[in-house]
């Protein structure tokens, strides 16, 4: 490759790595494997050695992924939190002993060898021992305090016997019975259930309320330390009986290794077995025994250089492609979704299989009773990968893509530059759930109590079609309804009515124009002021607006030559919504744009309210640190933050009181 299509192919992964990590982290939705993640993961990592002019300061490979939304409060961790690297094979683990041991000169070592649960990581904080507070991974350095939600989890001791200040890291995870329960009741109640066990766990850390964290029956395990006062233990094997003997629950299945062979030997005993445990494992984890060693191995900016991850193989089965059936998304995308004969794979029973798109089952060759091989991939989404072309009798039947929505008939479209067909029709009723449910969420109509299952009572009863109607139903009819209370439903009324006062660039999110998301919304509404003015707008206007490119712009445009989009936003602007910034948001504000970033603990300000401080004074907070930043908003603990804006040298670094001093102004 020439050197432009080298940074060309740089910048392309680093934007797919943080797309599958937002899918990953923030969303507890990924659409690929672990597998295919670190493959992208690597690729990056190789180009950035070889042409390290290329590399971006704000690189993936230089951070770990983060979970941090911004819902809770962000708290530095005293010792960072990193990830673990991953090896897929018995060649790259042996290369990892041996670079340990040459890193060491020692060529005899003892390692741990522990089963890896697939959750989501824990920091613990205890002092005089006593639980201060629960904290995500998030980016490793800051992460998300999720303390009320975490003391529902039986598993986690609220005090201790230890009384020195320390950090306990472990894994919270959603054992499989719970899983399926849970998956039972939100089926039931019309919502969508889990993927996996991790994505349910990650959801559950994270609800607004925590009494229904406790619904959710998590548990825990742990097996790590961050910061100690005293260096009193010595060994990883060690520290594991400490943590039993203080109450904590962990890992049953830990053994003692001297040699590759060992090692080896028992992750090839759990591979098998790991769909017997009543949670989930994705692999083992190598440790260095010695904590001495540890330290003189130290880390690398994202991973410690003394444990690695040995992943398992995704489990592939055979079994018969019966027919080809089609979902309708809520942007219209059509998926096509396999239906086989039911196998047992990966510890459950699957009968479904996305098939992604058209191309896709053409790539495969695909025949209707064609016997496939299917993976669950990353131990998430079942997928067809390949045919068994031997077990064809010419009885099998060719694909035929449908021309026509399978719910409402409308003739499907497809983009040139696009691999999806679609159903332009948004009163399509396969899509008015799922579009009702992004209305009512919290980043746009913030509609407390229109829940999934309350939308889906509504949209099953036929009570509501659009947007308009949520504002037009008589709501008094629901409490005729098993599971409506009068209150809950006076409270719903309020909601409604509450609801529009909503300004401009929310109301704009909520509509779900393709590709507007919350940032782009907020831009868009603030350029044109109102929806009138976005209305008229031409492509080649709208992509002079900064950060709105050609793709938005035509699906902008797109979205207003629809008729009864147009007519859905004047019933919308008729019911009162807002629909144009007011005089007083119009005002110039004293941040307009400039991009921060925070680290570490304010004195008088949480994470939150310093973000809607600049945010309400026109200022846009990012969560990394790259060129395009002015200013680092300097608290207690900073993290890696603080080196990596040193090192760019433009970006200014203040203090909370030179904010506060230039909202003043």
């Amino acid at each position: 490759m020439e050197k432009t299509e080298i940074k060309k192919r740089i910048e392309q992964l680093t934007k797919e790595i943080e797309f599958h990590n937002k899918k990953y982290y923030i969303e507890n939705h990924p659409v690929i494997s672990d597998y295919e993640f670190d493959q992208l993961m690597r690729e990056l990592q190789e180009l950035e050695n070889k042409y390290p002019e290329f590399a971006l300061p704000d690189s993936p490979t230089q951070r770990v992924g983060s979970d941090i939304t911004n819902e809770f409060e962000s708290i530095p961790h005293i010792v960072p939190m990193q990830s673990l690297s991953n090896v897929y094979s018995f060649e790259e683990l042996k290369d990892f002993l041996l670079r340990v041991e040459k890193g060491l000169g020692i060529s005899s070592l003892e390692y741990v060898v522990e089963q890896k649960i697939d959750g989501v990581s824990i920091n613990l904080l205890y002092e005089n021992g006593v639980l201060l507070y629960a904290l995500t991974r998030g980016d490793g350095t800051v992460g998300e305090d999720i303390t009320k939600n975490a003391k529902t989890i039986r598993d986690i001791p609220l005090s201790i016997k230890y009384r020195k200040r320390i950090e306990i890291r472990g894994e919270i995870y959603l054992a499989r019975d719970e899983f399926n329960k849970l998956n039972e009741q939100r089926q039931k109640a019309g919502n969508e259930p889990f993927a996996n066990p991790r994505n349910a766990a990650a959801g559950s850390i994270k609800l607004k309320y925590s009494k229904d964290t406790a619904k959710r029956h998590l548990n825990a395990i742990f097996y790590g330390m961050g910061f100690t006062e005293e260096n009193e233990f010595s060994y990883q094997y060690e520290f594991l009986q400490f943590l039993k003997n203080q109450g904590f629950p962990t890992n049953q299945n830990v053994k003692k290794c001297s040699s590759f062979d060992e090692i080896k030997s028992f992750c090839n005993e759990w591979e098998p077995k790991r769909f017997d445990l009543p949670f989930d494992i994705d692999g083992m984890v190598i440790k260095v025994n010695q904590l001495d060693y540890q330290k003189k191995l130290g880390s690398t900016a994202k991973s410690p250089r003394w444990a690695i991850a040995y992943k398992f193989k995704a489990e592939e089965v055979i079994t018969k492609l019966n027919r080809i059936e089609f979902q309708v998304g809520r942007t219209g995308a059509i998926t096509p979704v396999a239906k086989l004969t039911p196998v047992r794979i990966s510890g459950s029973t699957v009968s479904n299989a996305t098939l992604h798109n058209e191309d896709e089952i053409k790539r495969l060759q695909l025949k209707i009773g064609d016997y496939v091989k299917v993976v669950k991939s990353g131990e998430i989404i079942p997928k067809v990968i390949g045919v068994v072309f031997d077990k064809r009798d010419g009885t099998e039947k060719d694909f035929q893509m449908i021309k026509r929505c399978p719910v409402c008939h409308t003739e499907l479209v497809r983009k040139e530059d696009e691999v999806i067909w679609r159903c332009p029709n948004v009163s399509c009723p396969a899509q008015i759930k799922r579009n009702l449910e992004h209305f009512a969420s919290r980043n746009a109509m913030d509609i407390e109590g229109l829940g999934t299952s309350v939308i889906a009572t509504l949209a099953d009863k036929n009570f509501v079609k659009n947007f308009a109607d949520l504002y037009k139903f008589d709501y008094t009819k629901l409490k005729s309804l098993e599971g409506f209370e009068e209150k809950s439903v006076q409270n719903l009324i309020n909601a409604i009515e509450k609801s529009k006062s909503i300004p401009f660039p929310k109301v704009l999110y909520a509509i779900g124009i393709r590709y507007v998301g919350v940032k782009t919304a907020r831009i868009l509404a603030k350029h044109f002021g109102s929806i009138e003015n976005l209305r008229k707008a031409t492509v080649e206007e709208l992509s002079e607006v900064p950060e709105i490119g050609e793709k938005i712009a035509l699906s902008i445009v797109e979205y207003f030559q629809n008729e009864k989009n147009s007519e859905l936003i004047d019933e919308l602007q008729s019911i009162g919504l807002q629909f144009q910034i007011k005089k007083e948001e119009k005002k110039e504000k004293k941040l307009d744009g400039l991009k921060f970033v925070l680290t570490g603990t304010l004195p008088n300000y949480s994470r939150n309210e310093m973000k809607e401080l600049i945010i309400s004074n026109g200022g846009e907070v990012l969560s990394g640190i790259s060129k395009n930043v002015d200013y680092l908003v300097l608290g207690e603990n900073p993290g890696s933050k603080l080196e990596k804006a040193r090192k760019i040298g433009s970006i200014k670094i203040i203090s909370e009181a030179k904010i506060l001093e230039m909202v003043k102004g």
